[in-house]
């Protein structure tokens, strides 16, 4: 039996796949787990500097496997609800946040479905790539739930509240086009996942510090009053000026050659 996940790398990107192709990467315990603990994983990996997530077959991710319905194998409780450690999230909440924890640039490649869950998973990259025939859905109205794998704090960047209410009310599914419109996703390719490597190779090539630097800044200073954002600014333009890769970035242009940086 194959492993849910799988987990690739190649120089300083990582490919992450969900890897249930049968089921339409539907999520089982086991993949909602190794979502989380790849995330850790990578984390604390300092040579990477960009994450592509997609899945295996013609599908992302159809959401949770409803077999765990059926098997009785799932457990809602206040002990499962708990953070897991030092994250904020819960064993459910961190297939998805994890995502938006981890410092580097997270680029998914969505064909097929992403439907619930796997709409969540996908939202908690920074940015999203699909075909123009994929479907989404903030689905968990159909099973009588609240979309509750991070999207507090994933959507509320990305779509107007009316939207997000518009779309998890009605449980209905989008287009890849009307996606795009709304932007659920950042742009459509007819090969999401080449698009998305191409992006990644792209970052790798940018200073590492000042890539790890904006994602901070980013996620942190939208939710921020803006002194506070103001202030950290210039607290991590100060961690990157001076510093090694900002110097390597500014002769590398200078001399019109490929910079070298350091992880």
């Amino acid at each position: 039996m194959s492993e849910p996940l799988a987990i690739s790398i190649d120089g300083h990107i990582a490919q992450v796949t969900l890897n249930r192709p049968d089921k339409a990467n539907a999520l089982s315990l086991e993949l909602f787990d190794a979502l989380g603990d790849a995330g850790s994983r990578l984390a604390s990996d300092q040579s990477l500097r960009a994450v592509v997530l997609h899945g295996a077959g013609e599908n992302f991710c159809a959401g949770i496997d409803v077999d765990i319905f059926r098997q009785g194998d799932i457990i809602v409780d206040v002990h499962s609800m708990a953070p897991v450690e030092p994250s904020p999230a819960n064993r459910f909440q961190r297939a998805a946040y994890v995502w938006r924890e981890l410092p580097i640039p997270v680029i998914c490649a969505i064909t097929g479905v992403a439907f619930g869950g796997g709409l969540q998973i996908a939202l908690g990259a920074d940015l999203r790539y699909a075909t123009a025939d994929s479907r989404l859905s903030i689905m968990e109205v159909k099973w009588g739930l609240i979309p509750d794998m991070a999207i507090s704090t994933t959507l509320r960047d990305i779509l107007p509240v009316d939207r997000v209410k518009d779309l998890a009310w009605s449980g209905r599914t989008v287009g890849g086009e009307e996606a795009l419109q709304l932007g659920l996703v950042t742009a459509l390719h007819e090969d999401p996942l080449r698009a998305a490597m191409e992006t990644a190779q792209a970052i790798s090539k940018r200073s590492p510090d000042a890539i790890r630097g904006m994602k901070q800044l980013f996620n942190a200073a939208w939710q921020m009053p803006e002194a506070e954002a103001l202030a950290l600014e210039a607290e991590l333009q100060l961690r990157l000026f001076g510093k090694q890769n900002q110097l390597e970035a500014v002769m590398a242009n200078i001399e019109k050659r490929a910079p070298v940086f350091e992880d």
